[in-house]
């Protein structure tokens, strides 16, 4: 349960601090890690960034401050960590609906953004289909987009469909190319402004030293593709396969609950944590049209 008291633990420590600058490194320390590790594992288990949640409660008191007592605005603006009135008023609107001279009026149209709490469950007493490979370092041939929000909310489910659908030619391309019905979507560049997605093929040495000779490809068009080259260093990853579907589109909870039950109970148990490296989900495409996805995590040994 280590984890559990560690999250906790930090969780009380932001609460603690809300009128404070808050160093993340001090809050992952509380939860006995790393600061990368901790933000992965925050924004996997609670849907939000850590940046994400900071700003929400602070907003969620101010907004209950404001609506309670008389202190002036640009005094609360600058207790919860705005610099001016007008950044304050902004996101003040933003996430309340209200402006704050609206809030002062009328209390009862201000949001609430509750503390997190963890609770212990009884989990596990199923089977987990893993194993555990060090892969070598490769070479990725794709296409990038900026998703905002956190890899395991809401947002990418709607941004990742998206792509999907708006770039079918370009995976085509890259599919026809690489021979190889192996699609990798590397998660990488994470922070509180959101993270790089990346949509690749594996080609071979002789495929990506062409890509742009004309009198090799026979076309002119791949310049305009905008496609680029992503280096995966060698990496020890934990790999999980879902089960095969006939479905274009992976079940998205699936995915995130899968991602959930490795964080909270095979990490666990088996004494691992999240390293540094990219996440990679591979979407193998089998015979008969059927699909089955492998997520990759980087990790280490706690």
């Amino acid at each position: 349960m280590d984890w559990i008291t560690g999250m906790q633990k930090a969780i009380d420590y932001i609460e603690a601090n809300l009128t404070e600058e808050i160093d993340y490194e001090k809050v992952a320390a509380e939860s006995f890690s790393s600061s990368y590790h901790f933000q992965r594992v925050f924004s996997i288990l609670c849907g939000y960034t850590l940046g994400e949640y900071i700003r929400l409660r602070r907003l969620s008191l101010a907004g209950a401050e404001l609506a309670s007592d008389k202190e002036k605005v640009i005094d609360i603006a600058l207790k919860y960590g705005y610099d001016s009135p007008d950044s304050f008023a902004k996101a003040f609107q933003k996430f309340h609906g209200i402006t704050p001279s609206q809030a002062r009026a009328d209390g009862s149209l201000l949001k609430s953004f509750s503390r997190l709490s963890i609770k212990i469950s009884l989990e596990g007493g199923s089977t987990m289909n893993y194993r555990i490979e060090e892969k070598s370092p490769m070479i990725l041939t794709g296409f990038k987009t900026h998703f905002t929000g956190t890899p395991y909310g809401k947002e990418r489910e709607k941004q990742e469909e998206e792509l999907f659908v708006s770039t079918r030619g370009k995976q085509w391309f890259l599919k026809g190319v690489s021979g190889d019905g192996d699609a990798h979507c590397v998660i990488t560049n994470i922070d509180d402004n959101g993270y790089d997605y990346y949509y690749c093929h594996r080609l071979d040495s002789y495929e990506r030293q062409n890509l742009y000779n004309h009198d090799v490809t026979g076309v002119d068009f791949v310049e305009s593709l905008n496609l680029e080259t992503v280096e995966i260093p060698q990496t020890t990853y934990v790999i999980f396969e879902t089960s095969d579907t006939k479905s274009p589109i992976c079940d998205y909870f699936d995915l995130l609950n899968l991602r959930i039950k490795i964080l909270t109970e095979w990490m666990p148990e088996m004494g691992f944590q999240l390293a540094k490296g990219p996440e990679l989900a591979v979407y193998h495409w089998k015979p008969k049209n059927e699909r089955n996805v492998q997520i990759w995590l980087p990790i280490e040994k706690k």
